[in-house]
């Protein structure tokens, strides 16, 4: 239907030579260039000088950790990290003539970034059933709206909600709170679909889904592999990490189908030699893979290693680690030693030559971290691989010393806060049992829906009211189609929202916007300026409190409206001091420190510069799993059968991109300029099938004998493994089937898709 996805709107492909750097120069001025379209140079300065401060905001971006200790007081942020704040702050706003212009049909039309550079959304906004467009609708009257419907349905269960990495702490666990009260763990989230292979893993492995660094172990690092992960275009503000840990002597390994710009060499613009173009080479050793050919590169690594421990017994693998912290090595040894190196070499598509430096550069170090992100995610024998990853760093002692250990690199700010807060559809026991205590209710055990399961639910109508908190849950899920039935069969959709998106598009019977403050907002709250906290990567609470004056005086913050709607739902019937929580956050984070462990003198210590380490066992190399040990995992290689004129493809970012937010039509690094729609695809293969670079082609995707179909892509020669292609999200989104899932995690497989390419008949 009209408006379920990116129309084909071809924007004037330019192209140049990939870049061999990242950042420098032109990073500042892409910056300053973003944030001017957006707002005035007064407001601007603002908004960058308070970004990642110890008593500003966090970054509404990733989820890269703050250093512990002196940061820049002019610039602690990177390029996308201004650019997130400059789609975050701007002035433009949505006012009630704009949506009265405005049709859905007519905002249908638009792409993704076309409706995402139209403003903020400046007072709720209600769609009535078979209107044309929405129109004003009071708070209060939005809160009676959604909780009659929720009153109204005839289970819990048929409600569902979603919430996004964007969510403070505060707000995450006032929104379970609400959820759970109300009777439901149907709490799908943004983890379901990035690091939730992650987390099942690590679980399994090391006793917490949780990475066991922090930034200053890259710093005291001998080898760093990085596979499946962007820094440069994701995580920015990494290169300077992995400057410094290169300084100090560490070597790095890349693993990825795609020569990264920011895995290749880094101008740091707050350096002297970064400002005159003296660069600094990062990766040390590149190992171009094949799509999903990690866990065959990794094997064939571990074989090598192995068969120097061998020869020289307790040389190569840290065996008092081994004996004392770890179980099942021997039956992971007896499978190592089943594979072939040969046929391992093969599935990963990277030469045998450059297995063997990379284990080389192994062999004798044990401060090794292993950094990842959703290149190794988003795949079915995603958690088996990251497994993999682990079953490396056990057997060299990699866990739980300096210098190393587990790095799954987050997306969204405060994706991992939430999971903490309890956003999560299998609740654990602790958590359930502390809420009753605090609260005296039950709340439910039955374990809900996540994203996936969520998307199904709706379609069958068994789910019928949807309400994110934040996100752009129809761009950032799989099968757009599917998805899009999905949400409009529902009777109610609300949203959460500092924007516009999509989401707000393609939308149930009714349709709700509660407009919300963004970090850089002041949060006022009679007279007294609240903050909020997130947590980081590497497990760090700490505060962040807005600074700028909002762009409209009908927002209010996502605690506020949780609290506001409670009220409404609940009415006098709850023992939840909701309305109290809602005149100072010092009262939610009273309670989070008597429901979720670790979050001791919560007040008081999240009010010290820097804030403070969450308990991590695998940090100190105490392994909180069923044996008390650290876990080795048996698993096979898997590969992907193609047929003549099959190809796998992998969605990915542009570096004008975060998540689904997108700032502009250039992707730098990559030398792809004002266009995104475009396939990358290896020179050979184009030839193969009888294309060339520049023409303009479908793509085709049957799983399970339903057709998916993406038109009008344009084909780019480059440097990628044959049989590979990549294409950016949301764009190409609609051709991941949302049947196909990760094992154990249900994540969605967006890195492998099997496709087929034809011609066009859409002309550029």
């Amino acid at each position: 239907m009209q408006g379920d996805q990116n129309p084909v709107k071809f924007t004037g492909l330019k192209l140049s030579k990939p870049k061999t750097v990242a950042a420098g120069i032109p990073a500042v001025l892409s910056s300053m260039k973003h944030i001017l379209e957006e707002m005035n140079a007064f407001r601007g300065m603002q908004a960058l000088l308070k970004l990642n401060q110890k008593h500003g905001y966090d970054c509404p971006g990733c989820a890269w950790p703050d250093p512990d200790d002196e940061r820049s007081p002019i610039a602690e942020y990177c390029e996308n990290g201004a650019k997130a704040v400059a789609e975050e702050a701007t002035t433009k706003k949505l006012t009630v003539d704009f949506f009265a212009t405005n049709s859905i049909a007519d905002l249908g039309n638009l792409t993704d970034y076309e409706i995402g550079k139209k403003g903020r959304v400046a007072q709720p906004m209600y769609l009535a059933p078979g209107d044309t467009h929405y129109r004003p609708i009071s708070w209060e009257k939005a809160y009676e709206r959604i909780a009659a419907k929720l009153r109204g349905l005839q289970s819990p269960d048929e409600a569902v909600f979603y919430t996004s990495g964007r969510t403070s702490n505060e707000a995450a666990f006032l929104y379970q709170l609400l959820v759970r009260e109300y009777g439901t763990n149907n709490l799908p989230d943004c983890s379901n679909m990035c690091h939730e292979s992650s987390g099942v893993a690590l679980g399994e492995a090391v006793g917490i889904g949780k990475g066991s660094v922090k930034l200053e172990d890259f710093y005291e690092a001998e080898v760093i592999i990085i596979l499946g992960q962007n820094p440069g275009t994701n995580h920015p503000r990494m290169l300077t990490a992995l400057q410094k840990a290169k300084l100090n002597g560490a070597k790095i390994i890349a693993v990825n189908p795609l020569p990264e710009t920011g895995l290749l060499g880094f101008l740091n613009p707050q350096t002297f030699k970064g400002i005159v173009n003296i660069e600094t080479h990062l990766t040390d050793i590149f190992l171009q893979v094949k799509i999903n050919g990690d866990m065959a590169l990794l094997k064939a690594i571990t074989l090598l290693l192995l068969e120097e421990e061998d020869k020289h017994p307790g040389s190569v693998f840290d065996q008092a680690f081994i004996a004392e912290k770890t179980a099942g090595v021997e039956e992971y040894l007896a499978h190592l030693r089943t594979q072939n190196f040969e046929q391992l070499v093969l599935e990963s598509g990277v030469p045998s030559e450059k297995i063997r430096e990379a284990a080389q550069a192994l062999l004798h170090k044990n401060k090794i971290i292993a950094c990842w992100a959703m290149g190794l995610t988003q795949h079915k024998n995603a958690v088996d691989t990251i497994r993999e990853v682990v079953n490396l760093l056990l057997l060299k002692g990699s866990i739980g010393k300096p210098g190393a250990g587990t790095c799954p690199v987050r997306g969204h700010s405060n994706v991992q806060g939430d999971r903490t807060m309890g956003i999560f559809e299998q609740p654990p026991a602790i958590l359930l049992k502390n809420i009753r205590e605090v609260y005296g209710f039950q709340p439910p055990e039955k374990h809900g829906y996540d994203v996936v399961h969520a998307i199904h639910a709706m379609h069958r109508k068994n789910a019928k009211v949807f309400i994110a908190m934040g996100g752009n849950f129809l761009s950032a899920t799989p099968d757009t189609e599917y998805t899009a039935r999905a949400l409009r069969n529902c009777e109610l959709t609300v949203h959460v929202s500092t924007k516009l998106n999509r989401s707000h598009i393609v939308h149930g019977q009714e349709a709700i916007i509660l407009p919300t403050l963004g970090r850089s907002d002041k949060d006022i709250i009679n007279g007294e300026h609240q903050f909020v906290t997130c947590e980081n990567s590497m497990g760090v609470i700490q505060m962040s409190k807005g600074n700028l004056h909002p762009v409209s005086d009908d927002l209010r913050s996502e605690p506020v409206i949780i609290c506001e709607l409670a009220q409404a739902l609940f009415k006098d019937k709850s023992q939840t001091p909701w309305q109290q929580y809602a005149t100072h956050y010092d009262h939610i984070r009273n309670d989070i420190e008597k429901v979720i462990p670790g979050f001791d003198q919560y007040n008081e210590r999240v009010r010290h510069p820097g804030g403070f380490y969450l308990p991590n066992g695998s940090r100190i190399g105490q392994f909180n799993t069923s044996n008390g040990k650290a876990n080795f995992n048996v698993a096979d290689t898997v590969t992907t059968p193609l047929q003549p004129g099959e190809f796998m493809m992998m969605t990915i970012r542009s570096h004008d991109q975060f998540n689904t937010t997108i700032y502009g039509l250039d992707d730098r690094y990559r030398g792809i300029y004002h266009e995104r729609r475009v396939i990358l695809m290896n020179e050979k293969d184009i030839h193969a099938i009888g294309i060339k670079a520049g023409d303009v082609v479908d793509l085709f995707n049957t799983f399970e004998g339903i057709e998916r179909v993406a038109k009008g892509f344009i084909v780019i020669a480059y440097d990628i493994p044959e049989s590979c292609t990549a294409t950016y999200f949301p764009e190409t989104n609609v051709l991941v089937p949302v049947n196909s899932v990760a094992d154990k995690s249900n994540t969605p497989t967006s890195k492998l898709v099997v496709i087929s390419i034809k011609n066009s008949s859409i002309k550029r």
